[in-house]
């Protein structure tokens, strides 16, 4: 085997020293949400659809406002790469300012989301559980923006493992005060589902203070302006942020809806196939979540190459990136092919009524999500090695594509034409990821390719 290139070395040191940390902050994350869901999954297959759908909806709203907020990172990135160290702290700040104005509307989405599941036509008392956990978790949305303009700094500084501490000991302190507030105890009445919305609510806050305060005391992140610089707004940089991000949020939007329409078609066919569909998913974001820190720094190392002017380098730092999440994803193909029924037992008790029917269904998709979960990572990476060039319009469209008219066209069409129900709906978004997946690499291989031979000429 020859030896690895020096400068491929330092770049896959680069790699892990971001990725790693940040994937298993993802992951910590996202083990808060399923958490929750085993928490209340135990009242029943009800209460698990509920929070399952509630949640579903509720992330997409903030992971829109996340993705277009990620491109204060590529500011700050590109910045760094070009030695601006004061612009570095000047993106930051105004990032702070656009995630403000963004996350107060957004409070007031979450609080009446249950209006989509009405329209929807969900099980009524799916939405009459899930109204209940969206008025405890609506005042979680300015802490989270705040914690992921933050987390972008530090991601681009590659300090991220303060980012993986908090996060972890988030996961100990939701499983508890969600099993408290849900239950009660130590003179606190059960609150049900709201206790377990309020839970998160006071996570957010939690980690979005430790990560602050990480900040301010840690000497690596001073000499960027961030609490030294003005703080003040900055229409222009401000105008910046919102005219990049909204192409990434609309990705985002494509993105994340693929599966939030995925559960509310899941819920129109029946609650237990929406309690499977929650079941499933919470498995597919575990690989997803870990694949999605190696795509974040993808996206960082492409726009420091970027600022640097190294194509070569910024080609380079997008394919290894890909790579590395087509290697990671492939390692857990064997966890829902041959772990299902422990995956199912996490979330339903034997004893339920419609525990049958839903393990039954769980079974299938599981399979079928194992199938297209490296694609699920792939297009993440691809997507996020696109943005790092600020190439966001182009993605878009294929996402449109791919997500939409074969991910939810096709799944639907074989969900209710062909009665295949949410074995259909699953096979539309293998479908729909496999064909984003592909179309993004290639956009990201043509795309530098041209401008490579337009430096040179």
């Amino acid at each position: 085997m020859p030896p690895i290139d020096s400068t491929l070395r330092d770049e896959l040191r680069q790699f892990f020293v971001i990725a790693l940390p940040l994937a298993a902050a993802y992951f910590a994350e996202f083990a808060m949400f399923i958490v929750t869901k085993m928490v209340v999954g135990k009242l029943g297959y009800h209460s698990l659809a509920a929070v399952g759908i509630a949640g579903d909806l509720s992330f997409e709203v903030l992971v829109i406002l996340m993705a277009l907020l990620s491109i204060v990172g590529v500011l700050a990135a590109q910045a760094l790469g070009a030695g601006r160290r004061d612009d570095v702290g000047q993106s930051v700040r105004q990032g702070f300012y656009v995630a403000t104005g963004l996350g107060l509307p957004a409070m007031v989405l979450i609080w009446n989301l249950d209006l989509a599941l009405i329209v929807t036509n969900q099980d009524p008392l799916v939405v009459e559980l899930a109204r209940e956990y969206l008025k405890g978790l609506s005042p979680a949305v300015l802490p989270v923006l705040w914690f992921a303009v933050l987390r972008n700094y530090v991601a681009v500084l590659a300090q991220t493992v303060s980012v993986l501490v908090i996060t972890a000991s988030a996961v100990a302190l939701q499983y508890a005060l969600t099993v408290w507030f849900v239950h009660g105890g130590f003179g606190l009445a059960p609150l049900g589902l709201f206790g377990a919305g309020l839970a998160t609510t006071f996570v957010s806050w939690y980690m979005f203070f430790a990560l602050a305060a990480h900040v301010y005391r840690k000497p690596v992140f001073r000499g960027y302006g961030l609490f030294l610089g003005r703080w003040r707004m900055l229409p222009a940089t401000c105008r910046e942020i919102l005219v990049l991000g909204t192409p990434v949020a609309g990705l985002a939007f494509l993105e994340a809806g693929l599966f939030v329409a995925a559960a509310i078609l899941s819920g129109v066919i029946g609650a237990k196939t929406l309690a499977a569909y929650e079941i499933t998913a919470a498995w597919v974001g575990v690989p997803f979540v870990i694949a999605f820190g190696f795509a974040e720094a993808t996206m960082i190392r492409v726009a420091h190459a970027t600022g640097r002017a190294n194509l070569a380098a910024a080609r380079r730092a997008g394919f290894l990136g890909m790579s590395l999440v087509v290697v990671v994803t492939s390692s857990l193909l064997v966890v829902p092919l041959a772990f299902a029924d422990a995956i199912i037992l996490v979330f339903i008790e034997p004893e339920d009524p419609g525990f049958e029917a839903v393990a039954a269904l769980a079974r299938q998709f599981l399979l079928i999500a194992a199938l297209f979960m490296i694609f699920d990572g792939l297009q993440a990476a691809a997507a996020r090695a696109l943005r790092g060039m600020k190439d966001n319009l182009v993605p878009l469209w294929i996402a449109g594509f791919g997500y939409w008219i074969i991910g939810i066209g096709g799944g639907s069409v074989l969900a209710f034409h062909y009665r295949l129900g949410g074995v259909g709906l699953w096979w539309g978004l293998a479908g729909g990821l496999a064909v984003a997946a592909c179309l993004l690499s290639w956009r990201f291989h043509r795309f530098t390719r041209l401008r490579g031979r337009t430096a040179v000429a």
